[in-house]
C-alpha cells in the first residue's frame, strides 16, 4: 500500500466520521472506536522501530492517523491487510450508520474490535 493511498484511505475516513458524526445512533461509538484506532496506532508508533523523517515531517506538519499508519505499514509493523480490513469494516459501520442501520453498524464495529485485538 502506498502512503499516498493509505493518506487519501484516512483522509476519506476522518472526513466520512465527521459527516457521520451529525446523524444517527451509532455515531458515538463509530467515534469511539475511531479515537480507539486513533491511539492504537500512536501507541504502536511510539513503541515500535522508527523510520526517518518525512519531507511532511520537516516542514513542520503535524502527524495525522494516517500518515502514522502508512508509516506504519512501511516499517511493518502492521500489516496492509489489517489496515484495509479496519477501513472496510469503518467505511461499512459507517454506511450502516447513514442508514440508520444500528444492527449492521454495530456488528461491523465488534468486528473492528476482533482485528484489533
Amino acid at each position: 500500500m502506498s502512503i499516498q493511498r493509505a493518506l487519501a484511505v484516512c483522509v476519506t475516513v476522518i472526513a466520512e466520521s465527521v459527516s457521520a458524526s451529525f446523524a444517527s445512533p451509532c455515531s458515538q461509538d463509530i467515534d469511539r472506536i475511531q479515537a480507539m484506532i486513533d491511539a492504537k496506532l500512536e501507541a504502536q508508533a511510539a513503541a515500535g522501530r522508527s523510520a526517518r523523517e518525512s519531507t511532511a515531517a520537516t516542514l513542520h506538519r503535524q502527524p495525522t492517523p494516517g500518515s502514522i499508519a502508512a508509516a506504519e505499514v512501511n516499517l511493518g509493523d502492521i500489516s496492509p491487510e489489517k489496515i484495509q480490513a479496519v477501513e472496510t469494516l469503518m467505511t461499512r459501520a459507517r454506511d450502516a450508520n447513514r442508514a440508520n442501520d444500528p444492527s449492521a453498524c454495530e456488528q461491523a464495529l465488534a468486528e473492528v474490535q476482533r482485528v484489533l485485538n
